[in-house]
């Protein structure tokens, strides 16, 4: 598989170099650390700091969302990988305003394990309050059950999106995380993969798939999904995706949502209105209201192609925080 890199030792490097010089006026990086990056704009004290992070190859998640109404800095990890403690230790301490610091990030053992230790480590060292809030939308990872045990994909962008806000709004630290956790209760995602993506320093396919095959509920780092079939029409697929998620969280008529339909890096945008075609005439059907719709590569999987669904059921404050302005790089919302 191409990729269009130097050496691919230093790909992490070289794009927060090229993305940091391509947007000066939105984001800096700290000189304690090349992974830990922070708005380029002054916030406000008394504001609580939102710091999101994760695995580089999911932009334009996560750098592409630090701006006005959204996170405030991100510590970045290498590929598919955790950020260790010290670059999220670096952002907590430089976007701290004296309100304390929200942790936004999936439930990935790494994740969980390099957060919690920045956060104690900030407590300690710098005496800094930590929230902390995961996102656990994959319906496919695990049963409703154990929801605990679900991964974050695409949903993780509703979540930023929620906490920005209310950040924003003036909310304390408690309140901050609790918006967060509300809108991961009510966000479920399903995705399907239908081709593997290559890492820059093995050039091998992250799995294997026919050409004629398509996989349900593949994660985005290519964990197994549910179900390996045959590739099947945009139409059944959409359905089968909003299906399994109207299944797991209680959505009904006359209730609004907010809809993304998320591309992992390869599938084109004409495929994915079409998906999202098939998901607004389900809804309308069902009488539920899509109050707002995103559509486009919000978290991909580098060049990975298939595309998952995403359904946040809306309340009034949810609604609030989903109209609110945002400008970051890589996500604008007027």
């Amino acid at each position: 598989m191409k990729k269009l890199i130097n050496d691919s030792r230093y790909v992490v490097e070289e794009m927060l170099e090229g993305y940091v010089k391509a947007h000066p006026n939105y984001i800096k990086q700290l000189p304690e650390n090349a992974r830990s990056l922070i708005t380029a704009k002054e916030t406000r004290e008394g504001k609580v700091g939102v710091l999101i992070g994760g695995g580089s190859g999911h932009e334009p998640g996560f750098i592409g969302y630090v701006g006005d109404g959204m996170a405030d800095g991100v510590a970045v990890g290498n590929i598919f990988a955790s950020p260790s403690p010290d670059p999220i230790l670096e952002v907590t301490k430089a976007i701290d305003k004296g309100a304390g610091v929200v942790y936004l990030y999936g439930n990935y053992a790494g994740d969980v394990m390099n957060f919690g230790m920045a956060a104690e480590m900030a407590d300690l060292e710098d005496d800094i309050q930590v929230g902390m809030a995961l996102a656990t939308d994959d319906v496919a990872s695990a049963p409703k059950e154990e929801k605990e045990k679900r991964r974050g994909i695409a949903g993780e962008f509703f979540i930023y999106k929620a906490a920005g806000a209310a950040a924003d709004f003036g909310y304390s630290l408690e309140d901050v995380v609790r918006v967060a956790d509300k809108a991961n209760d009510n966000t479920r995602s399903m995705g399907v993969g239908l081709s593997p993506c290559s890492l820059p320093q093995t050039g091998e396919p992250s799995f294997e798939i026919g050409e004629d095959e398509m996989e349900i509920g593949l994660g985005h780092h290519g964990e197994p999904g549910i179900e390996k079939g045959p590739l099947q029409s945009a139409d059944i697929v959409a359905e089968r995706l909003v299906n399994d998620i109207l299944a797991d969280i209680e959505i009904n008529r006359g209730d609004k949502v907010a809809v993304l339909v998320n591309g992992l890096g390869s599938t084109p945008r004409m495929e994915l209105y079409i998906v999202y075609r098939k998901i607004e005439q389900i809804l309308s059907e069902l009488g539920i209201e899509i109050y707002r719709s995103y559509v486009g590569d919000y978290i991909t999987s580098l060049e990975m192609g298939g595309a998952s669904v995403t359904l946040m059921k809306l309340d009034e404050e949810l609604i609030r925080a989903v109209d609110h302005p945002v400008d970051c790089p890589m996500f604008v919302q007027k």
